[in-house]
């Protein structure tokens, strides 16, 4: 964010936050001054100085490394004190887990910071949070970072939560991943029939207890792909490359992907509000 002022505001701002960083640090006026490499009186004068006078720009500079400020914030260019490197930080994060999964406890922190907004998901595989425990127990089997009791256990939490949340939940899927679950293809051969017919019928019974504030779309990926991503409202939004997360914190990323979420429920194959019958036709493939 610009901010806009005139010569003497902006000498009074440069002066009012120039103090205030130098409150902040802890450091004494003659201590800045041997940092910055001037004299003790310059100091003085730029904190006291009522005219419309603002020093140079490596002075400038070497005040806000010192005193771990960006020099935009110094001379009111933006709202933001952090330094470059600060604000990259707290934009971006890369964290590591297991696999793309709501269960997982860092996923399920940034839901509940983000409660309230609306929440919007795009899952590869099936969605853990819709499953059964019979289905989490085949999936979770093989895998040593996370017992299927613990699944079981997690996933039971986190449908609570989106029961009670106040935030609305868009999912979106790709269409044949549904269709090779109910058949027993691909990632899902050796599931047994009466499995895969009972996470229909699971299916089927939340989407009908949780819609309007759930709403799942599938899409056609032969039409146009997607990554597994999450939205959180406007404050954050995560992809998921394998073993890590990618978190973006930045207004212009966020809604960036929000917009590739938007492009997908356009696109979609089959509206929110036709999944149910879907889901019930799904039952016929199951051999």
């Amino acid at each position: 964010m610009l901010l806009e002022f005139d010569k003497r505001d902006r000498a009074a701002l440069f002066r009012e936050r120039l103090g205030t960083a130098l409150t902040r640090s802890g450091l004494s006026r003659a201590a800045l001054a041997r940092a910055v490499r001037v004299d003790r009186s310059s100091i003085t004068q730029m904190l006291s100085d009522d005219g419309t006078r603002v020093p140079g720009g490596h002075v400038v500079a070497a005040c806000a490394q010192v005193l771990d400020v960006s020099s935009d914030w110094l001379l009111g260019l933006t709202d933001r004190p952090e330094q470059a490197g600060a604000l990259l930080e707290s934009s971006l994060s890369i964290s590591e887990t297991g696999r793309a999964t709501s269960l997982d406890d860092q996923i399920f922190d940034w839901h509940r910071e983000a409660e309230g907004y609306k929440i919007r998901h795009v899952t590869a595989p099936l969605p853990d949070l819709l499953k059964t425990d019979a289905i989490l127990q085949w999936e979770y089997a093989p895998l040593t970072r996370r017992r299927p009791t613990e699944a079981i256990e997690a996933t039971a939490e986190r449908l609570g939560w989106l029961r009670q949340t106040e935030s609305d939940y868009e999912m979106a899927m790709a269409v044949h991943e549904l269709d090779s679950f109910a058949r027993g293809e691909g990632y899902y051969a050796g599931l047994a029939a009466e499995a895969r017919l009972a996470q229909l019928d699971w299916m089927i019974t939340l989407y009908d207890r949780l819609y309007p504030s759930f709403r799942l779309f599938l899409y056609d990926a032969r039409a146009g792909y997607s990554a597994p991503l999450t939205v959180f409202g406007p404050k954050m939004a995560v992809l998921y490359i394998g073993r890590h997360y990618i978190a973006f914190r930045d207004r212009d990323r966020v809604r960036s992907v929000s917009r590739h979420f938007d492009w997908l429920v356009r696109e979609a194959q089959i509206d929110a509000r036709d999944v149910l019958d879907h889901l019930r036709g799904l039952r016929d493939l199951v051999v």
